[in-house]
């Protein structure tokens, strides 16, 4: 039986779960900013996700929340529509499950099953695409059963401690080509 994943917009109250999130060096290895953030720029990023349309930024950052007992939710992580580009129909995904001891429990995958059903349904979009380490089988694993394909190779493409390593371009269409 799946657990109960929804999503949500963005709250005032998440910066502090951003804050942890984006300041993780654990991470930093798969985003392009392997800095610090200031809560200060997460709340105007909050602000301006919560009062912007999603065309004006460019992208979307959605809440994973999980059902608890007592009708309670917990935030456990959070996907992403980015490089929106509308005029081409495509937009990048990602997908983040923070807490370790969540993982591996199928979360990611409901979340990424409704963004692509949100993606594809309600922004009309023609594709997704996504760059994932070559060493990282979990995520290859998760897009490609959520029928994601390895369409390109980017050699040496990121750093990864003192060496290089490759990057997989993964791309799904909202019907088949």
């Amino acid at each position: 039986m799946e657990t109960e994943i929804t999503l949500r917009a963005l709250e005032p109250l998440d910066v502090e779960l951003l804050y942890e999130w984006e300041n993780s060096p654990d991470l930093w290895e798969y985003s392009d900013v392997p800095a610090p953030f200031s809560r200060y720029a997460l709340q105007q990023y909050v602000e301006r996700a919560t009062t912007e349309d999603i065309y004006a930024l460019r992208q979307l950052r959605l809440m994973v929340d999980l059902a608890q007992p007592h009708g309670t939710r917990a935030t456990i992580g959070a996907v992403d529509l980015y490089d929106l580009d509308p005029l081409h129909a495509r937009a990048g995904v990602g997908v983040l499950i923070f807490d370790k001891c969540c993982r591996q429990k199928g979360h990611a995958t409901q979340a990424l099953k409704q963004l692509i059903d949100y993606a594809f349904g309600t922004l009309h979009l023609h594709q997704l695409h996504c760059a994932v380490s070559e060493s990282n089988i979990a995520s290859l694993s998760l897009f490609k059963k959520l029928g994601f394909e390895a369409t390109g190779l980017r050699k040496a493409w990121r750093k990864h401690g003192d060496s290089f390593e490759n990057e997989i371009f993964m791309q799904r269409f909202s019907q088949k080509m």
